[in-house]
């Protein structure tokens, strides 16, 4: 819900769940580092360009899902929509988990030891979710995901009050000149667009606070258990939506973000199954490609290659619905994704 594809922070661990991105297991990082260092350098450069190829891959396969979803915005529910694509991915879960752990093992990776920890959590992820595509049905799709990309930038801001951690001048000057690219993309006195682009950057600050929320769950709790359960909360929130306000009598008269939220709850024609089928299918296939590049290649080397989901928004907008940013968003853009890369520059600097 999210999931739109967002660049990960370095320090954060490995991504891996549908819409919501949960890191992989925390172990597996350091001994894959660990076997890597003992690679010759040819195969070390191999698994690097494998690792790289995967990271722009997955975020090439989660730019479609911002499209699709957005392409659906015009016509159902975000609730109907949401509800279709978590069971699409409840179902790909419990499937892997099947055939990777057997049946016996569904229970054990799914069991949690902090269930008030998932439920914050869990929270987070769905506003994010929320507010992201509420924002994104009303804005471009080049201006959308790009104010999301300040995420990196508020883990780390956040990460200092929350996590302890020491962040010097020049990443706090970098969280400076993105936030400041925020503020050229809301256009303060351009109403059509500010409330939209606040939207998204409140989705942005709630996937940053999940973020934090993960790094402190990660020691106790797997990747398929944080995935269960926010899977399951978007199917919880999904049919409460639909019971309670799925008739659409409250869309009467409102703008594109709150008729995404407010619509009534159609049966899709078949021509636009395949919309639906690519929000399921992409976070769940994105998501496994970031996973593993992750897995494979230090957080340095992958994380500036998944922005590569800008220039893919900024296509899709092109293509799909015909809108390209102007020059007061590509300013914003330059300086949002500038200063996102330089504060992973740097992260990778300090390490």
């Amino acid at each position: 819900m999210a999931a739109a594809r967002p660049p990960r922070y370095p320090s954060a661990m490995p991504r891996d769940d549908i819409t919501g991105r949960v890191p992989a297991d925390p172990a597996a990082p350091d001994a894959l580092a660990e076997g890597r260092a003992l690679l010759p350098p040819a195969d070390a450069r191999r698994v690097a360009l494998w690792g790289i190829g995967l990271a722009l891959g997955g975020s090439a396969v989660l730019s479609v899902n911002d499209m699709a979803v957005k392409a659906l915005s015009g016509e159902y529910p975000l609730h109907q929509v949401v509800l279709i694509r978590a069971l699409i991915g409840m179902a790909g879960l419990v499937l892997g988990l099947a055939l990777t752990r057997g049946l016996g093992g569904l229970r054990p990776s799914l069991l949690t030891r902090r269930p008030g920890m998932h439920a914050l959590r869990v929270l987070c992820v769905l506003l994010s979710n929320v507010t992201y595509f509420l924002g994104l049905a009303a804005l471009p799709l080049a201006d959308g995901v790009a104010i999301f990309y300040v995420a990196p930038l508020l883990i780390v801001a956040l990460s200092v009050p929350l996590l302890h951690e020491r962040v010097g001048w020049r990443r706090w000057a970098a969280v400076a000149v993105g936030l400041g690219g925020v503020a050229v993309m809301l256009r303060p006195g351009a109403g059509a667009t500010t409330w939209p682009a606040v939207l998204v950057l409140l989705s942005a600050l709630f996937y940053a606070l999940m973020h934090i929320l993960t790094r402190r769950m990660a020691p106790s709790e797997s990747a398929f258990s944080m995935a269960f359960w926010t899977q399951g909360g978007f199917i919880t929130l999904s049919l409460l939506m639909g019971l309670s306000v799925g008739d659409g009598q409250l869309a009467q008269g409102a703008g594109p973000s709150l008729a995404f939220l407010l619509r009534a709850w159609t049966w899709p024609p078949l021509a636009d199954w395949p919309l639906f089928l690519a929000t399921g299918v992409t976070v769940t296939l994105g998501g496994l490609m970031l996973a593993q590049a992750y897995r494979t290649c230090p957080p340095s080397i992958i994380a500036p290659f998944e922005y590569a989901g800008m220039p893919m928004a900024v296509l899709w907008g092109a293509v799909a619905f015909g809108t390209w940013p102007d020059a007061l968003a590509w300013a914003g853009i330059a300086m949002i994704v500038g200063a996102g890369l330089y504060a992973l520059w740097r992260e990778a600097a300090r390490k």
